[in-house]
Order: C-alpha cells, then sequence, then structure tokens
C-alpha cells in the first residue's frame, strides 16, 4: 500500500461499523447510568431524613428534660420537635413525635421516639416507594437541677 492511500481516511464498512458499536454501547450504558444516578439520590434523601429525624429526637428529649414537671415536658418536647423539623424541612405532614417522661424524677429519663415517612416514588426506579424512618432518643434528667414552682416560696 502506499503513504498516499494510507493517509486517505477510510469511509466504507469499519468506520460504519464502529459507529454502530459506540451506538449499542452507548444504549447498554445510558440505563445503568441512570440508575446509578437516581440511587445515589434516593440515597442521599434517606440518609438526610434520618440525620433530621435523628436530630428531631434529640432535641425533643433535651427540651423536655429540662422541664419543670411531666405535663409541661411532654409539651416542650413536642414543640420543640416540631421546631427543630421544620428547620430540617420535614414538612409531609408524617411526622409523630411521642414524648414519655416516665415518672419525671430526677435522675429519670425522658424518652422520645419520632418518626417520618420519606416518598421515594417520585424516582423512576421500580420497588422504590415509602420508607418509615424511626428514631429513638433518651435524655436523663439532671440530678442537681432544681426546679421552679408555680408559687414563690416565700
Amino acid at each position: 500500500m502506499s503513504a498516499r492511500a494510507a493517509s486517505r481516511p477510510r469511509h466504507g464498512w469499519r468506520s460504519f461499523a464502529e459507529r454502530g458499536a459506540a451506538a449499542v454501547e452507548a444504549a447498554l450504558m445510558i440505563p445503568v447510568l441512570l440508575v446509578l444516578v437516581f440511587g445515589v439520590v434516593g440515597a442521599s434523601r434517606l440518609t438526610l431524613a434520618v440525620m433530621a429525624v435523628s436530630g428531631v429526637a434529640r432535641e425533643a428529649a433535651r427540651s423536655a428534660a429540662l422541664a419543670d414537671n411531666a405535663s409541661q415536658a411532654t409539651d416542650n418536647g413536642q414543640t420543640r420537635g416540631q421546631q427543630v423539623a421544620a428547620g430540617y424541612q420535614l414538612n409531609n405532614g408524617s411526622l409523630k413525635i411521642v414524648v414519655d417522661p416516665g415518672t419525671f424524677d430526677r435522675g429519670g429519663t425522658v424518652n422520645v421516639q419520632a418518626s417520618y415517612q420519606v416518598d421515594l416514588t417520585g424516582l423512576p426506579i421500580p420497588g422504590w416507594g415509602k420508607f418509615t424512618i424511626t428514631r429513638q432518643h433518651a435524655e436523663r434528667i439532671d440530678l442537681y437541677r432544681s426546679r421552679w414552682t408555680a408559687t414563690p416560696v416565700p
């Protein structure tokens, strides 16, 4: 073959076959890449929700443990939990916060359970629907904390 013939671009069966192979490879890889991308998006949504629900439970328990009595502990825990949930944008209406002050004695614990439902049906991955995330936190009531009373002590 002459140097002139070797330097010419090839336009024939071989270049057409190479273009066809590239199209087949792309057709096989695009669905795999899309599933990978949507999987990462779904996993990040779940991870964010787990961290947020854990923060809600922790903050609600801490607020409840600082209250003066059991009924105030329940109210404080619910209120603080809703405030923290709003900060984390847990706003689809499925958040449930259960505050259990127990006997509310010094040295006792306040238990909080928070649950939230994450909706992944918007992602085009079959089998992914709604996941419920539940977290619990127990906060100890300080042994040496003074308590305020409704009536002042003379």
